[in-house]
C-alpha cells in the first residue's frame, strides 16, 4: 500500500527534477550549440510545414462550412468571418499546432533517442563526461520551443485561407469583406499571448518525448514502444499546458493592453 501511495510522487519528482534540469540547459544550447539547435529547428518546423498548412486548410474549410450552414438558418452568415478568425487564433491553432508537434515531434524525439539508448550511444557519453540533457535534450527541446510559435502562426493563416475559400466557393461575401470582418474582433492582446503561449506546447513536447525516449528499454520493440508513449505522453502535456496556461492569458493580455 505503501508503495502505491509512494511510487507516484516518486514519478513525478524525477519528472519535474528532469524538466528542471533540462531548462537549465537551454541557455547554454542557444550559446554554444546553435548550430545542433538550428538543424534540430529545421528538423522540426520546416519539414513539418506540409502537414500543418494541410491541416490548417482543412480545419478553416470544415469550420467554415459547419458555421456557414448553421449562420444562414438564422440570417447571420456576415458574422461567420469575426467568430471564425477569433475562434482559430485564439484557441484552434494554438492547440492544432500543439498537437501535430505533439504527434509528429514527439515520436521522433522519443525514437531517436531510444535507438541511441539501444546503440549505448548515451553510455559513451556519460563515459566521456558528456551531459546527455545538455547535448542532446536541451537543443532538441530548445528548437521545439521556437518552432511552435511559427507553426501557429502558419496554422492559422492556413485556417482562415481556407475558410476564406469556402467563402468565395459557396458564400456571398467578397474577399475584402471577409478580410475586414476577420479583423473586427481580433485584438493584438488576444493573438500575441495565444501565440506565444506554443512555446510552452514545445517545451512540454521536448522534455516528455525526449524523457521518454532516454528511458526506453533496450530492444527494437522497445524504440517502438517509446515512440508510441512519446505521442500519448505529448500530447496529453500540451492539453495539460493549455488548461494551466487558461486562467493566466487573460493576465498576460491585460499587459498588452487588452
Amino acid at each position: 500500500m505503501s508503495t502505491f501511495i509512494i511510487d507516484p510522487f516518486a514519478r513525478l519528482g524525477r519528472s519535474l527534477g528532469f524538466a528542471w534540469r533540462v531548462l537549465l540547459a537551454l541557455p547554454g544550447a542557444a550559446i554554444g550549440q546553435a548550430g545542433e539547435v538550428a538543424r534540430q529547428f529545421e528538423r522540426v518546423a520546416v519539414m513539418g510545414l506540409p502537414i500543418v498548412a494541410g491541416a490548417g486548410l482543412s480545419v478553416g474549410l470544415v469550420a467554415w462550412l459547419q458555421a456557414h450552414r448553421l449562420l444562414a438558418a438564422h440570417g447571420a452568415e456576415a458574422a461567420l468571418p469575426s467568430f471564425l478568425s477569433v475562434a482559430v487564433v485564439v484557441e484552434l491553432g494554438p492547440l492544432l499546432a500543439g498537437v501535430l508537434a505533439a504527434g509528429r515531434v514527439g515520436a521522433g524525439l522519443a525514437a531517436e533517442l531510444g535507438v541511441m539508448n539501444l546503440n549505448e550511444e548515451i553510455d559513451a557519453r556519460v563515459a566521456l563526461g558528456a551531459d546527455p540533457i545538455a547535448g542532446l535534450v536541451a537543443p532538441r527541446t530548445l528548437a521545439c520551443v521556437l518552432a511552435l510559435p511559427l507553426l501557429t502562426v502558419l496554422v492559422d493563416a492556413s485556417a482562415l485561407v481556407g475558410a476564406l475559400a469556402a467563402e468565395a466557393t459557396a458564400g456571398k461575401l467578397s474577399a475584402q469583406v471577409f478580410w475586414r470582418q476577420s479583423l473586427v474582433f481580433l485584438r493584438l492582446s488576444d493573438v500575441v499571448p495565444a501565440t506565444l503561449k506554443t512555446a510552452a506546447f514545445g517545451l512540454a513536447v521536448g522534455i516528455v518525448a525526449c524523457r521518454v525516449g532516454l528511458e526506453a528499454d533496450r530492444s527494437a520493440e522497445a524504440v517502438g514502444h517509446a515512440a508510441t508513449r512519446g505521442v500519448v505522453r505529448s500530447t496529453l502535456a500540451v492539453f495539460a499546458v493549455n488548461a494551466g496556461l487558461a486562467p493566466i492569458l487573460p493576465e498576460i493580455a491585460a499587459l498588452f493592453g487588452g
